[in-house]
């Protein structure tokens, strides 16, 4: 599956912002999706997935703010991020794979991978 993420950009502390994460090849609904982040000089971190079945996981740095969800007939993933901060800051990345519940904050569970989107959360 070929994964591309949109709907980075600029926004001051407390807005909002919308990425999509676009699959072509196969379908969404088969696999686990996730978001991942990248912020400068840090490791790449869990930020949230959804699974085949529609149950959600978060990272407890998101949780409340950020919310994952599929659209089938689309065959899109979007994370929808709200009350920004500036530590939200990051390249934001959408992978798919056969993740399970006990290792999709693992990166290594996942094994296609989009180009990240850029976040930037200004103070």
């Amino acid at each position: 599956v070929q994964l591309q993420a949109c709907g980075g950009g600029l926004v001051e502390a407390g807005g909002s912002l919308r990425l999509s994460c676009a699959a072509s090849g196969n379908t969404l609904s088969s696999y686990t999706t996730g978001w991942f982040r990248q912020a400068p000089g840090k490791e790449r971190e869990f930020v949230a997935a959804i699974r085949w079945s529609s149950s959600t996981s978060y990272a407890d740095s998101v949780k409340g703010r950020f919310t994952i969800s599929r659209d089938n007939a689309k065959n899109t993933v979007t994370l929808q991020m709200t009350s920004l901060r500036p530590e939200d800051t990051a390249v934001y990345y959408c992978a798919a794979g056969r993740a399970i519940t006990s290792t999709l904050r693992s990166a290594t569970a996942y094994n296609n991978w989009g180009e990240g989107t850029l976040v930037t959360v200004s103070s």
